[in-house]
């Protein structure tokens, strides 16, 4: 006899909104920032290292505790976990917004990030046990996922918007009023989940998740900083090292901080590759466009944002249709060609120039690609685990998700930036002086501002070679990117034939 399963009411789609605040700010702030680097570059002076880290350590610290939150929220209590990352959000929001040092900024982004690591997985694990019916608890999922990828596509039109009308700290501030209206509504209309069966926590399995994913960061930003010297692959192999000694661990406890059986199932497999690399392109591709806009191109902040609107809007889009599509097109399939569909805009980013047309059609083609892999990737990975072990397969999506987003920036931004470099080195002085290029050659930003202080002609000298120099760079990254994307989608592609020929075996 089929169990009926109860239908959620009024009360949890209203819950389901309030959750939507925190997830639309913490996947909002992870892009927001795009478009106030140019600013934050001439207000704090980072050198190209900060400059990345100021980016990506809000994404690395949350995905390094997003499994580890998870299993506090289990222990305390999901609602009761939401309010407290709330007030830390709010708290290092206004930390961000003021901060007077590059390094500063870089600390708040770390709190930032571990805030946000306490609110995705109770967002997430929350609409499991408010959603008990199958289809209301996969159409709940999908707004989710419209949500946090609205959020993303969100963030540098809303930066764009501030940056126009008041300083590079609105970005982070804005966050504090939100989080404000939340704590008031949260405690009132979200209900409070707890497993009083939790096992114990480990925080050796903890520590050892940082010090595996931290090292090789820095690693990987520091070989871009120090013109790719070897010796900087030694934080890469540290954090190599302790990543084995991590994986080991968890086979070995009872009760792992990461469950590895998970990772036996093939559907589980595939949405993970297909969500962390759809991820690691759009990321890292789109940490390009904002400086493309307001320092190739000279746009005002909100102007810059406007261009990305549309590419918002696809993607917002692709997502809310992702679903409704997987019922005309066979969801494998569905997934190769949103691959595919990446792939073709970033081969047109491989063309980027002064045509704004080509930028367009490019973010277009990415952001439909993106919207429609995440959203049918993150059903596959809630349809792959069984019910006793979806809240681990959420806290495993949302940190591969994470993780390779951050890994996107760090990636293509360090290689962007060795680009960068290598170019001047070629770059004759002529009317500029050789003190001036020298400057110039750490980041675009520093361009900019060095031009400014220099007569008209050498002014406009160094500009035009800056400008050269990074779109080399950009039209390299996304070179390098567009072979990567579609080499994982014949993999993916591969991959979901292997397990379909396998099913049918198993049937046979």
């Amino acid at each position: 006899m089929q169990t009926i399963q109860p239908k959620a009411g009024s009360k949890e789609w209203i819950a389901l909104a309030v959750l939507a605040l925190p997830t639309l700010l913490v996947s909002m702030d992870t892009t927001v920032v795009y478009l106030a680097v140019p600013s934050i570059s001439q207000a704090l002076k980072p050198s190209s290292s900060q400059q990345l880290w100021v980016t990506d350590i809000y994404g690395f610290l949350e995905c390094g505790f997003l499994i580890t939150m998870g299993t506090v929220g289990d222990r305390i209590g999901r609602r009761k976990l939401l309010i407290i990352g709330a007030i830390a959000f709010a708290i290092a929001s206004g930390m961000a917004a003021f901060a007077q040092t590059a390094n500063l900024l870089i600390a708040s982004r770390a709190v930032l990030g571990i805030a946000g690591a306490t609110l995705l997985p109770s967002t997430l694990s929350m609409i499991r046990n408010m959603f008990h019916n199958d289809n209301q608890r996969n159409f709940a999922v999908g707004l989710w996922t419209t949500c946090f990828s609205t959020g993303t596509m969100l963030g540098p039109v809303v930066g764009g918007f501030l940056l126009t009308h008041f300083w590079w700290g609105s970005v982070f501030l804005m966050s504090v009023p939100v989080m404000v209206l939340f704590l008031i509504l949260g405690p009132l209309l979200l209900p409070e989940f707890k497993d009083p069966g939790t096992a114990r926590f480990d925080f050796t399995s903890v520590i050892l998740l940082l010090v595996t994913i931290l090292p090789i960061t820095y690693g990987i930003k520091e070989l871009a900083e120090k013109s790719l010297e070897p010796v900087m692959l030694i934080p890469v192999l540290i954090g190599g090292i302790f990543g084995i000694i991590f994986f080991r661990r968890q086979k070995k406890l009872p009760d792992p901080l990461i469950n590895l059986s998970l990772f036996k199932m093939p559907l589980f497999r595939i949405a993970l590759v297909t969500t962390c690399i759809a991820l690691f392109m759009w990321c890292g591709i789109f940490l390009f466009v904002g400086q493309y806009l307001q320092l190739a191109l000279g746009m005002t902040p909100l102007a810059a944002g406007l261009w990305t609107l549309p590419a918002a809007i696809i993607s917002t889009i692709s997502c809310s249709f992702a679903d409704p599509l997987s019922k005309l097109v066979p969801k494998p399939l569905l997934i190769t060609l949103a691959l595919l569909t990446m792939g073709a805009g970033l081969t047109v980013f491989t063309r980027i120039n002064t045509d704004l047309t080509v930028m367009l059609i490019a973010s277009m083609l990415i952001s439909t690609g993106c919207g429609m892999a995440v959203t049918l990737s993150m059903g596959n990975v809630m349809t792959a685990a069984p019910p006793e072990r979806a809240g681990a397969a959420a806290g495993i999506s949302e940190t591969i998700t994470t993780l390779g987003g951050s890994f996107g920036i760090a990636l293509l931004g360090s290689i962007g930036v060795a680009v960068y470099r290598f170019d001047f080195l070629w770059i004759k002085g002529g009317s500029v002086p050789q003190t001036a290029i020298h400057a110039a050659s750490s980041t675009f930003g520093a361009a900019v501002e060095v031009a400014n202080q220099l007569p008209a002609a050498a002014h406009h000298s160094l500009l035009l070679m800056a400008r050269s120099a990074f779109l080399d760079s950009f039209r390299i990254s996304a070179t390098v990117a567009a072979v990567l994307m579609f080499t994982v989608a014949l993999v993916v592609g591969r991959m979901f034939w292997k397990n379909n020929k396998s099913q049918i075996s198993n049937i046979k």
